[in-house]
C-alpha cells in the first residue's frame, strides 16, 4: 500500500492501544490523528480529512456503529475499518452495510489494519470451518442480532430476549465466547 499523503483517523476509547497503533502506523509512514470518542472523531474528521479511518465498535459513550455514517457522510472518500474486541456476525454484516471496507476483531495490530484496507474483496476461498459455533458462541451472536435490532437499548433487548435487564447487562459486560 502506498503510505504517503495517507492520513489515518484512530476511533477507539482505548488510550493504551491508540498510542501503539499510531506508533506504529505512524513507523509506517502514515500521518495519524486520534480520536477516543464520537465528539472528536467528528471534529477531526472535518479538520483533517482522513483517507482511511478505524473505528471501534463499542466506544464508551455511543456505538461505532451510528458514527460511522455521520463519519462517511462528512468524509466520503475515508475507507474505514471497524475494530472490536466484541465481534459478532450481525455487527460485522451491519458494518460492511453502513459503508465500512473491512471489519477486524481485537487484537490487530498495525499489519492487520493494513492488510484491512488492502483487501477489499471478498475471497471465496476462505476456508470453511470444519465445526459448527458453539451453542454458547450462538446466543452471543443472537444477543448482538437482537440488541442491534433494538439500536442498542438494553432494556428492549432484554424484553425481547425475555430476560431481565441486569442478566443481560452482565452477559454482555463478558468477552465474546470463542467458537
Amino acid at each position: 500500500m502506498q503510505t504517503q499523503d495517507q492520513r489515518l483517523l484512530i476511533v477507539d476509547d482505548d488510550e493504551m492501544f491508540c498510542h501503539v497503533l499510531s506508533r506504529a502506523l505512524s513507523r509506517r509512514g502514515f500521518e495519524v490523528q486520534v480520536a477516543h470518542d464520537a465528539d472528536q472523531a467528528m471534529t477531526l474528521i472535518t479538520q483533517f480529512m482522513p483517507t482511511m479511518a478505524t473505528l471501534d465498535l463499542k466506544l464508551e459513550h455511543s456505538s461505532g456503529l451510528k458514527l460511522l455514517p455521520d463519519m462517511l457522510a462528512s468524509a466520503p472518500n475515508c475507507r474505514i475499518v471497524v475494530l472490536t474486541g466484541y465481534s459478532s456476525i450481525a455487527t460485522a454484516v451491519e458494518a460492511i452495510k453502513l459503508g465500512a471496507v473491512n471489519y477486524l476483531c481485537k487484537p490487530a495490530d498495525a499489519d492487520d489494519v493494513i492488510a484491512a484496507f488492502d483487501h477489499q474483496d471478498g475471497d471465496p476461498d476462505i476456508e470453511l470451518a470444519d465445526n459448527p459455533p458453539s451453542i454458547n458462541r450462538i446466543t452471543w451472536e443472537h444477543i448482538q442480532k437482537v440488541l442491534q435490532e433494538h439500536d442498542g437499548n438494553i432494556s428492549a433487548t432484554a424484553r425481547a430476549l425475555g430476560m431481565h435487564r441486569r442478566t443481560l447487562q452482565r452477559k454482555l459486560q463478558k468477552r465474546p465466547v470463542r467458537r
